[in-house]
């Protein structure tokens, strides 16, 4: 099953707007939720850090993220607070953000916006990396610095409509 079809079988409206998005829209952000919440209860779900294996690394003031991600794999990402870098190494995948859907295949890097949310279907495995500027080496610590646990955590932006 494709990203495409579950976007549109879980009701997910897809805004497509000129310039960038400041903020997702409470009314995706709710989708993705309530998406999120669904495939939850699918057998063999798994949750957080358990999803896949992870690699931490630490440099001079960077938390540098490795995720490995199995094919066929679905993932909803956590709510960012942060703007941080990211990187695809190898794999390909289709990401439902903000924008629509987009496919990308390694290598690619690209920024990760504050308030982003992403629901991704991995293609075949993918070695996907970020990195977040962090003084700090707990990583509970680091998760409560740029993961925000819901919508009124992000930091104050203009919101965009999905209806725009």
């Amino acid at each position: 099953m494709s990203i495409a079809s579950l976007a549109i079988n879980s009701g997910v409206v897809i805004p497509i707007a000129a310039g960038a998005v400041e903020l997702l829209p409470r009314d995706l952000y709710n989708k993705m939720v309530e998406f999120e919440q669904a495939i939850g209860q699918l057998p063999g779900a798994k949750f957080g850090d358990d999803c896949c294996p992870l690699e931490h690394h630490f440099a001079d003031g960077m938390y540098i993220r490795k995720m490995t991600a199995p094919a066929g794999m679905i993932n909803v990402s956590k709510l960012h607070k942060t703007n941080h870098p990211f990187f695809i190494l190898s794999g390909s995948v289709s990401i439902l953000a903000e924008k629509g859907i987009v496919r990308i295949t390694a290598p690619h890097f690209g920024i990760t916006k504050a308030g982003t949310k992403r629901v991704v279907y991995f293609h075949e495995e993918t070695v996907w990396i970020t990195v977040h500027a962090t003084e700090e080496t707990d990583l509970e610590k680091i998760e409560d610095e740029v993961i925000a646990k819901n919508y009124e955590e992000l930091p104050v932006r203009k919101e965009l409509s999905c209806h725009s």
